[in-house]
């Protein structure tokens, strides 16, 4: 976690003291529900509720000479509430406290995923909106392809974080399970209706059958789907790049007044916030193969997976927290060039017509293979002496003789490509 690269909401979540504050949660629902099965005295849960205090120092103290975290928490606990405190902990293990725990992060990280998408979402439609018929060139492997609006680009990109956002409240789904069922799984020592009511108290689903741990798989999912989200980030950042490359100039991320684009060249206005997108989206999909290679553990349990929780959880959460939140202001203060769509969209000379007169051509009785070759035959011509494709196809009597003059000027012409933009966008936005 590098403090230059998180937001302090996310931050707090993965706090020292929020993570103990979540194990004192666990441990008291778990009192109550002792409490009222009768397995232990009445007044536990109160009186650790109203004594026990989190001390990170004083639990890292103890733990350094335990050398066990949850023993740690549990004595400094014991030296705030007294000899009562000895029934906290009836009949569970460790990973009840701590996958339990890691579970309620992840969701309450999720939480505000979801919050950060929503901001995107309401960004990108406004922007789709607005710019729903400003026209500019589509391009396929980087090559001007055929007209589109970038209203359209938008949606694109729309469509894709309301699809994350489903993807990731499933996985918030998934991952909010608990497990308090002792030592290997089996509730030899606590009753399970611990377990039911600790999960509801915390709004989570009693896991379904668990080992020592909850199964991994649930969140190997979960750093699965932010994976795809920071791909997603990376395709939106990445375009912007390229719409702001000095030959396209379509787009520019906002440039404050005194801000300084190069320390050696004065001129320049570098796309240094999508550049920074694209490194730390490449950071969250690094952390999904150890999450994957945590579902193989041994047996009941080990601690393989323990270490790379430490690290992956805090950091993927944050890191995609502060890409996210970073992707929006982007988008919502981007600078968008009309006048310079347009000039790109000219640039080729009515190339990127060449579709629509083979289709004509073939409405009018020539054969696909005939058309495509007539057309792509001036189409190189065009390209090699800079001329207008449409005076050259003019010329050529293979065309006219089968194309009027009007109906080949009429193919020449940018609006009918947008005629199902309506239909697209209803479509979208239901």
């Amino acid at each position: 976690m590098i403090s230059r690269y998180s937001r302090k909401e996310l931050v707090k979540i993965w706090s020292e003291e929020n993570k103990y504050k979540i194990w004192l949660d666990i441990e008291i629902a778990a009192a109550e529900a002792m409490e009222k099965y009768k397995i232990i005295p009445k007044g536990v849960s109160s009186l650790v509720r109203k004594k026990a205090k989190i001390n990170v120092n004083r639990i890292k103290k103890i733990e350094s000479k335990v050398k066990h975290d949850v023993i740690a928490f549990l004595t400094s606990i014991t030296e705030q509430t007294g000899i009562k405190s000895r029934y906290l902990h009836q009949g569970m293990t460790s990973s009840d406290v701590l996958d339990t725990s890691f579970n309620i992060q992840l969701a309450q990280s999720g939480k505000f995923l979801l919050k950060d998408i929503d901001l995107i979402l309401s960004i990108l439609k406004k922007k789709a909106k607005k710019y729903k018929l400003t026209p500019c060139i589509g391009r396929s492997h980087g090559i001007h392809a055929e007209p589109i609006t970038f209203g359209l680009k938008l949606g694109s990109f729309f469509a894709e974080f309301k699809r994350n956002r489903k993807r990731l409240e499933n996985a918030i789904d998934e991952i909010s399970t608990c497990a308090i069922s002792g030592a290997v799984g089996t509730y030899a020592n606590i009753n399970p209706k611990i377990e039911t009511y600790v999960a509801k108290k915390l709004r989570l689903k009693p896991e379904t059958i668990s080992t020592q741990i909850i199964p991994r798989d649930r969140h190997a999912h979960y750093f699965s789907i932010l994976a795809i989200i920071a791909g997603s980030v990376e395709r939106l950042a990445t375009e912007i790049r390229h719409l702001q490359r000095s030959e396209v100039y379509e787009l520019q991320e906002y440039f404050s007044k005194d801000q300084k684009g190069s320390s050696a060249m004065p001129h320049k206005k570098n796309p240094i916030l999508s550049e920074n997108l694209t490194g730390l989206a490449r950071m969250v999909r690094s952390y999904v193969v150890p999450a994957l290679e945590n579902i193989a553990l041994w047996h009941e349990r080990d601690i393989s997976h323990s270490s790379v929780e430490r690290n992956i959880g805090p950091d993927a959460n944050i890191t995609l927290d502060f890409a996210l939140f970073r992707l929006a202001n982007i988008v919502d203060k981007i600078i968008v060039y009309p006048k310079t769509m347009m000039k790109n969209l000219n640039l080729t000379k009515g190339l990127i017509f060449s579709q629509e007169v083979m289709l004509e051509l073939t409405k009018m009785g020539m054969k696909r293979e005939n058309a495509y070759k007539i057309v792509q035959k001036n189409a190189k011509k065009s390209f090699i002496e800079n001329e207008n494709l449409l005076n050259l196809l003019l010329k050529d009597k293979n065309i006219t003789n089968r194309i009027s003059e009007s109906n080949l000027r009429k193919i020449f012409i940018y609006k009918k490509h947008f005629k199902n933009i309506d239909y697209i966008f209803k479509r979208l936005f239901k």
